[in-house]
C-alpha cells in the first residue's frame, strides 16, 4: 500500500481575507436542466456585477457547490466596493434576469465576512469560511427572503464588517439600511446585519417576527463534567467550534470559561 503524501506546510498557512457565499433559494426544487441553467446564470451575474464594480473575478479563489458559490477574495479587494457597488450591481442584474418573460425566477441569499482563512484539503478552513456558511443559512436571512416575496436578494454581513466598514460613512453604504440579528446555527454563534436592496429595515424586522430568538448558551454547572464549549457569543466577528460543512472545515477550539467569569455583560 502506498503512503499518502503529506500536504505541504504552505497549504495550512492562514491569512486574512474577505469571504463571500451566494446561495440560490429553493434550488433543490428545480429539475436537472433548470439547475444547470441557473448555475450558469449565477456565474454570469456574479461576473457581470464584479466587472461593473471594477473587481477581477479571475483572481477570486472560488469553491462552487452546486447551488452555492463560496469565494475568497484577493487581499487588496476594497471591502466597501463589495458591500456597496457589487451588491447593487448584482441586485440589478438579478432583477433584469427575473424580468425576462417565462424566466424561472432566481432569488439569492448572500453572506460576507472578513477574517482568518487557510487553504485545506477539501477547500478552505478557518473562522471566516465557517461564519459565512452559517450566515448564508441563518434562519433570519431565509425568513426575510421567504417573506419579502418581491425581493430577489437578501444580504447578511458580519458584525465586524458592519462596524469597520458600513459605519465608516462610505458614499455607497448607509448603516440605517441594515438590521442587526443574532445568529445561532449548529455550534456557531455571532451577530450579523441584514440588508435587502429596495426594502426598508422595518420590512426586514417584520419579516423576522416569527423567527424564534436563539437561546443563550448555558454554562456547565459545577457538578457537570468539564467540557470545552464549541461556540461562544461575540460582538465583533464570530467564534466557531469544530465543524465540517461541505468543503468548509474548521478545527479551532474555543478557550473554556475561567472559574470566575466576572460580572455579566
Amino acid at each position: 500500500m502506498k503512503d499518502v503524501p503529506l500536504l505541504r506546510s504552505s497549504v495550512c498557512t492562514p491569512h486574512r481575507r474577505l469571504c463571500m457565499a451566494v446561495d440560490v433559494e429553493h434550488y433543490s426544487r428545480l429539475d436537472t436542466r433548470t439547475q444547470s441553467v441557473v448555475q450558469s446564470e449565477l456565474v454570469r451575474m456574479l461576473d457581470e456585477a464584479a466587472a461593473l464594480t471594477g473587481l477581477d473575478r479571475s483572481a477570486w479563489i472560488r469553491q462552487p457547490q452546486g447551488d452555492l458559490e463560496f469565494a475568497v477574495l484577493p487581499k487588496a479587494t476594497p471591502e466597501d466596493a463589495v458591500l456597496g457597488p457589487f451588491v447593487h450591481h448584482l441586485a440589478v442584474r438579478l432583477g433584469d434576469r427575473n424580468a425576462r418573460p417565462a424566466a424561472q425566477r432566481v432569488r439569492l441569499r448572500m453572506a460576507v465576512d472578513t477574517g482568518v482563512v487557510a487553504d485545506a484539503a477539501l477547500g478552505h478552513a478557518g473562522p471566516a469560511p465557517v461564519a459565512v456558511a452559517r450566515y448564508v443559512n441563518a434562519p433570519q436571512l431565509k425568513a426575510v427572503l421567504a417573506t419579502l416575496t418581491v425581493a430577489d436578494l437578501a444580504v447578511m454581513v458580519s458584525d465586524r464588517l458592519y462596524q469597520d466598514v458600513v459605519r465608516a460613512g462610505w458614499p455607497d453604504l448607509d448603516p440605517a439600511q441594515y438590521t442587526q440579528v443574532h445568529v445561532r446555527v449548529k455550534e456557531f454563534g455571532g451577530y450579523g446585519w441584514i440588508r435587502v436592496p429596495g426594502h426598508a429595515p422595518c420590512d426586514i424586522r417584520s419579516a423576522m417576527a416569527e423567527v424564534p430568538e436563539p437561546k443563550p448558551e448555558l454554562l456547565p454547572s459545577a457538578s457537570a463534567p468539564s467540557r470545552m464549549p464549541l461556540s461562544q457569543y461575540v460582538h465583533q466577528g464570530a467564534a466557531v467550534g469544530r465543524d465540517v460543512v461541505g468543503g468548509l472545515t474548521v478545527g479551532l477550539p474555543v478557550s473554556p470559561p475561567s472559574a470566575d467569569p466576572g460580572p455579566a455583560r
